[in-house]
């Protein structure tokens, strides 16, 4: 089943990117160090790198029954981050977030992420799960609050380019079983 475009929740409305997006994407978290450091993907250098993650985003739609939201603000519109879904089989798929700095501390992580867990279950996810570096505390604690559950650390596991040119680092595995 293919999961609706737009959602809305209390405070938000979610939505699948589109090109007119890259450059609030760009501006508002994506660019910004401090959000993007415990990001997988490197901090945007430029405006192009939000139209790569916009391909990348309109693939993922393609292929399977979901993909990469944006949240924004249902009273005025403002971007607030990113959510969505990144589908390994149609049966198990893995979720995460991003905020801009000014979003941060309201709440808008566990609204998209609950939101997440409930496009999951229609379109058929048995096992959502996510990854969190070991030192990131506040996301972490928000993945437990929206009841997934911790695994264990895998062990050197992910790169962060923007905490370090290194090898891969530990990270925690969470999941939510459907």
């Amino acid at each position: 089943m293919k999961a609706p475009e737009r959602i809305e929740t209390a405070r938000l409305f979610l939505h699948r990117p589109g090109r007119d997006d890259a450059g609030e994407i760009f501006s508002r978290y994506a660019s910004d160090p401090g959000v993007t450091a415990y990001m997988s993907f490197p901090t945007h250098r430029t405006p192009d790198d939000a139209h790569e993650f916009l391909s990348v985003s309109d693939a993922e739609w393609e292929r399977w029954s979901a993909g990469p939201y944006l949240m924004r603000l249902r009273t005025d519109n403002t971007l607030v981050g990113g959510t969505g879904l990144h589908f390994e089989t149609p049966c198990r798929a893995m979720t995460g977030y991003i905020l801009a700095k000014d979003s941060w501390g309201k709440g808008y992580a566990q609204e998209g992420l609950r939101a997440m867990i409930d496009v999951a279950r229609t379109t058929g996810v048995r096992r959502l799960y996510a990854v969190c570096h070991t030192g990131h505390e506040r996301s972490w604690r928000v993945l437990e609050r929206c009841g997934f559950v911790r695994e264990g650390i895998l062990r050197s596991h992910t790169v962060f380019p923007n905490l370090s040119s290194g090898p891969p680092e530990d990270v925690f595995s969470y999941a939510l079983i459907l």
